[in-house]
């Protein structure tokens, strides 16, 4: 299906989305001046202008919701896809399969000593 095939293009994409918005929210201004008042820019002012803190907060809402929803998508096409060992969700593939005793047969598996060794 098309999740499948999106499968190998979302999981390039989010990284890279991930580290974008990482630098995106570091740059931006807060309180404190930001990681530009780090590098030496002034504590009150913006590196970018005075309508920049607009603009970096509408553009990291946009990356946002493109990164929720690829990571939505890439959860549904691993879901959907073959391997997902689902870890903790339900629904996962047992590794080994159960093996069990002929129902004819005497033998009794004996149970190994656990309990630490009395002194």
């Amino acid at each position: 299906m098309l999740l499948a095939f999106l499968k190998p293009i979302l999981a390039i994409l989010l990284p890279i989305l991930s580290v974008f918005l990482i630098l995106l929210i570091l740059v931006q201004r807060g309180r404190g001046g930001g990681l530009v008042g780090a590098f030496g820019g002034g504590g009150g002012q913006s590196a970018f202008g005075a309508k920049a803190g607009d603009l970096f907060t509408k553009i990291t809402v946009v990356t946002v919701c493109f990164w929720i929803s690829f990571c939505i998508l890439l959860l549904l096409a691993m879901k959907q896809g073959d391997g997902f060992q689902g870890g903790g969700f339900g629904g996962g593939k047992t590794s080994t399969p159960a093996v069990e005793a002929p129902a004819d047969s005497n033998v009794t598996t004996p149970i190994p000593n656990t309990a630490p060794p009395q002194e």
